[in-house]
């Protein structure tokens, strides 16, 4: 059979998610051909696509010769070195006007790397996050699309019919701008959803140590919240999890889990982006930081024999403190947002993209991992102030944290006096005190430095550079 220049667009990789896009796309009306290096996968595919538009490729150039033109690829493999071995098997085989587009967790930088490897081959290039895991890709992901400009009309059909739709219909997917656009906003998410997911266990946690709540008491808590303004996808499914059973035990599944969790590198590409680009995130880091040191259990069960801590105090009233639980989580939630989109203004200074953050927060609204209802609001604030300095100042949000403020500093100072750890929930309140700070005590560190290193400062009465000899 001649199937030379049928397919409507090209998978290389066809593990989970390359296969569960491919799939997505098919039901939606696109002819697709796939192919993977290993022959598990290419069975497996041939296998779930049986009697669907689709076709299974044995080497990349039958995958090429196989697609309409101009030729649209998505590559879905490991990002690093396999990104840029399968670019280099595919640029010989392509022409001018082609579009290959990588929806792995890609850091920014290789992505611009190579848009501009390219250059002068005319094959176009683009960065797409995408986010939503195995289910999204299969019924609906968000998708962050950025690159070479002249790709968007040729892609823009594909990607916005599979991605998510938002409660107005809108697809989950717009072009987020040039170079590595896509791929950093997608950094940026994963680095809000780190902070996001801490924060949500640090209120178990506290419901655990403090009030001494079993999970299935907790279940029915998350799913109330879940009906309000936290409702989000991650409150959601903790609420699923906390109501789960271990089959074998009779205990509740999430008590039998090691508490040591793993990490791909995204929150941390977003943390050390912050640290280059001189943007306050610490939500984000400290979300990262509690992963590393969960990390190493052995050290800390061996600690835990060593390291004193406070004493016994008075019982905490159970009702009252999860209404504050509930408190400090949203005013920690908007803090970490906050940030994430600090992080994205900031590059946005620096590489001149001209992100549309009204319309990343509504790509936002569906589809990923971090959806929440209090994106539509976040989308309306960046609407209505495109230049707005920083979210916490946004009258609705400040509204919210003048509601919550106090309950968070109320839940911090608790858990800090009975000895537990709640990095996320801490940094955000420091975070939000010292933005809503005239003055900082930076006075004492500059004159430290000036003092050791002679780096100047400058003062309050006069403009200029001083220098002081402090001995003298």
């Amino acid at each position: 059979m001649d199937i030379s220049q049928t397919a409507d667009i090209g998978i290389v990789g066809l593990g989970v998610m390359g296969e569960n896009l491919a799939l997505n796309l098919e039901s939606h009306g696109f002819a697709v051909a796939g192919f993977d290096l290993e022959a598990t996968r290419r069975d497996s595919f041939s296998q779930r696509t049986a009697g669907k538009r689709a076709f299974t490729a044995r080497s990349l150039a039958e995958l090429v010769g196989c697609l309409k033109l101009p030729r649209r690829l998505l590559v879905m493999v490991p990002a690093g070195a396999a990104v840029d071995a399968v670019l280099a098997d595919l640029r010989p085989l392509l022409y001018a006007g082609d579009v290959v587009m990588d929806g792995g967790n890609t850091r920014f930088g290789d992505t611009q790397r190579r848009i501009l490897d390219l250059q002068g081959t005319g094959i176009l290039y683009v960065g797409t996050g995408v986010s939503g895991g195995e289910e999204g890709a299969l019924h609906g992901p968000a998708l962050m699309p950025g690159g070479d400009p002249q790709a968007w009309p040729l892609v823009q059909p594909v990607l916005q019919a599979i991605a998510a739709r938002a409660e107005d219909g809108a697809p989950c997917c717009e072009w987020m701008g040039p170079g590595g656009a896509g791929h950093f906003v997608k950094t940026v998410h994963n680095g809000i959803e780190y902070a996001d997911m801490q924060t949500i266990c640090e209120a178990f946690w506290l419901m655990q140590e403090l009030l001494g709540m079993t999970p299935g008491e907790m279940s029915p808590v998350f799913a109330q919240w879940n009906e309000g303004p936290l409702s989000s996808y991650l409150v959601g499914i903790t609420a699923d999890i906390l109501a789960h059973t271990d089959r074998e035990s009779g205990k509740p599944l999430v008590d039998l889990i090691l508490d040591t969790a793993e990490q791909k590198g995204t929150g941390k590409w977003a943390s050390q982006i912050a640290l280059e680009l001189g943007i306050t995130a610490p939500t984000i880091a400290d979300a990262v930081f509690a992963r590393t040191v969960s990390a190493v259990k052995d050290e800390r069960v061996a600690a835990a024999d060593i390291l004193r801590g406070p004493g016994k105090l008075a019982a905490v009233e159970r009702e009252a403190f999860v209404a504050k639980i509930h408190n400090a989580l949203l005013a920690a939630k908007i803090c970490a947002y906050a940030q994430g989109f600090q992080l994205l203004a900031g590059a946005d200074r620096e590489y001149q993209w001209h992100l549309p953050f009204a319309t990343i927060a509504a790509v936002w609204r569906a589809g990923c991992i971090i959806r929440a209802r209090l994106l539509e609001d976040i989308r309306r604030a960046y609407a209505h102030a495109p230049d707005l300095q920083n979210l916490l100042v946004d009258a609705h949000f400040a509204g919210v944290m003048a509601q919550c403020q106090q309950d968070l500093r109320e839940v911090v100072a608790t858990a800090a006096l009975h000895g537990v750890a709640v990095p996320a929930f801490m940094s955000a309140l420091a975070y939000y005190d010292a933005y809503r700070a005239p003055r900082l005590p930076a006075n004492l560190l500059q004159a430290q430095r000036d003092y050791f290193g002679a780096h100047t400062y400058q003062r309050v009465d006069r403009p200029g550079k001083f220098h002081t000899r402090w001995t003298e």
